[in-house]
């Protein structure tokens, strides 16, 4: 009766797998890495192309010659000055609590009101809304 031989096992590893699973890896981490947005504030440009499934409930509007306005619901819009506008959002808060605001500024107007605006909008914890106009409508 013959014997079988053992066979031996090598000692040897193949690196070539390795080296594909981290070559993969490393394009995983690339693509992955240039999605994260660095910014962390939501900013929507004075003209858009998408609406927001969001109802808001209040305006504030800031025109041209940066007079304040605000509204609630369906009412008409009433004057307001900047220091008016904190008292006049959580008014809007306890009629509806989990309202959103909606902020309607001339694309004129510099950035900083547009700011403050957001800043009172942040410190009460209100939800913000920029309104924009569509590219095909010419106001």
């Amino acid at each position: 009766m013959p014997l079988k031989r053992r066979q031996k096992i090598s000692p040897s590893f193949s690196m070539s797998s390795m080296t594909d699973l981290i070559f993969l890896l490393l394009i995983f981490f690339m693509i992955t890495s240039t999605m994260v947005s660095p910014n962390a504030i939501k900013v929507l440009l004075p003209q858009g192309s998408e609406q927001t499934s969001a109802k808001p409930m209040a305006r504030v509007i800031i025109d041209k010659n940066l007079n304040y306005y605000g509204a609630f619901g369906k009412e008409d819009e009433m004057p307001l000055s900047i220091d008016e506008v904190p008292a006049f959002l959580q008014e809007c808060a306890q009629k509806e609590p989990e309202m959103y605001v909606a902020l309607y500024a001339d694309e004129s107007i510099p950035y900083r009101e547009v700011v403050r605006v957001l800043n009172i909008a942040n410190e009460n914890h209100f939800k913000m809304v920029l309104a924009t106009r569509r590219p095909d409508k010419k106001q």
